[in-house]
């Protein structure tokens, strides 16, 4: 098929931007830093520089690593509501994510697909393959994940600007764009300069498969727990040694199997313990709790707590500290309170005649805490990225082009 203009333009700035290191540190993020790497910088000022270079004279990149960039609105329409756009361009940890060299696949041909280092993506596990037969595709090189969580979103909203900056037609209100940091630690919006915004709603472009929507996400606190125990010569430690590796193996081996990622989907929440780490007088296991109801969150920090306590009765002399955070909520009922902002999606799905369908994020985004923190809806717009945080991941670029063509509308839409 032969490409456009918007889509050659998004291919081009997603594969440049996919080759600049951005991967982020929950570690550091955890101390305090932000950016959590020195890294994110780079693209940062990148794309502010490029903002600017598309006739957006008024950016701002602050000292925490978000990017800020103010549109003004089309002749007649500056009273629209303030629409924006948010993106993040750091990579998750997971797997390597710095080094990447993307591979453009032209005119697939269909069936799976051999990445350089021979690792497969296999047609039978990718059903959504199928339906770019003839398209063009971008993967890795097999060695790292690909980056468009969230870098497709970027150069998404970038084709954006640059198309309601060249082309008048297009009618719209104020636009504000937000590229931020560190997403990916679960910590980008600590930092937020909610301040400095005017937004009457916004849109994270973080999504996955052509023509999802995403208006609900998990609710989902970390859990810590530090357990002390009492160490004593291995040889003379009978009825002395709390061992605290033994009592961290009970509390994980007490947690129900059927309520782990390994074993849920759709709406069902889970424990996912995260990191163990320690020896026999101290050991720290990390969980992550996640559901779509805050008051089934609740539940399973209450679980954590009775756990802890029960262990301390029934391990004489241990100890167990419990630091609860709770990291974000579900977005879904700041957006149903201004329904504009869902009614501008499906209004520009059914314009453009495409299928637009509603997805559950089993996870979260920027724009949970933006809606959470400020009351200001933010759902979450597909981006034409496939097996995230993976080194199988893959993007369809006419996926990308169609993400790119809905944002245009949604902002026509809103300055109607």
């Amino acid at each position: 098929m032969e490409r456009d203009a918007l889509a050659q333009d998004i291919l081009e700035r997603f594969v440049r931007y996919a080759q600049v290191d951005t991967q982020s540190s929950e570690v550091a993020a955890e101390q305090g830093k932000h950016p959590s790497t020195d890294i994110e910088w780079d693209l940062l000022r990148m794309l502010q520089a490029e903002l600017q270079d598309l006739g957006v004279k008024d950016t701002e990149l602050d000292e925490h690593g978000v990017l800020i960039g103010r549109i003004p609105a089309s002749k007649g329409k500056e009273r629209k509501p303030t629409i924006g756009l948010m993106a993040h361009v750091d990579t998750a940890s997971d797997v390597k994510g710095n080094g990447v060299k993307p591979q453009v696949i032209e005119r697939y041909q269909g069936g799976d697909v051999t990445l350089p280092n021979g690792l497969v993506i296999a047609a039978s596990e990718n059903p959504e393959l199928a339906q770019y037969q003839g398209e063009t595709l971008v993967t890795s090189d097999g060695t790292t994940l690909l980056g468009s969580d969230d870098k497709a979103g970027v150069a998404e909203i970038m084709g954006v600007v640059k198309r309601i900056l060249a082309d008048s037609t297009i009618q719209h209100g104020p636009v504000e764009v937000y590229f931020t940091s560190d997403e990916e630690t679960g910590m980008g919006m600590d930092c937020f300069p909610y301040d400095k915004i005017r937004c009457d709603f916004c849109y994270t472009v973080d999504g996955g498969p052509r023509y999802s929507i995403e208006q609900e996400c998990f609710s989902a606190a970390g859990v810590r727990l530090h357990i002390h125990g009492v160490s004593y010569h291995t040889g003379s430690g009978r009825g002395r040694i709390v061992n605290a590796i033994t009592v961290a193996s009970r509390i994980l081996s007490s947690l129900p199997q059927a309520e782990s990622p390994e074993a849920t989907d759709g709406r069902y929440g889970f424990y996912a313990p995260m990191k163990i780490e320690g020896a026999l007088n101290e050991c720290t296991l990390s969980f992550l709790l996640r559901d779509f109801k805050n008051e089934e969150i609740e539940r399973r920090i209450s679980v954590m707590q009775s756990l802890s306590q029960a262990m301390e009765a029934a391990y004489p002399g241990c100890k167990i500290d419990v630091e609860v955070k709770h990291q974000y909520y579900n977005m879904v009922e700041e957006a149903r309170k201004k329904p504009l902002v869902l009614d501008c999606i499906w209004q520009a799905g059914k314009e453009l005649g495409m299928p637009l369908y509603e997805s559950l994020i089993r996870g979260g985004t920027d724009g949970a805490r933006m809606a959470h923190d400020r009351h200001i809806p933010c759902p979450n717009l597909f981006t034409g990225g496939h097996n995230l945080h993976s080194v199988y991941e893959w993007a369809a670029l006419p996926a990308m082009r169609d993400s790119a063509r809905l944002i245009c509308r949604i902002l026509e839409i809103g300055a109607r």
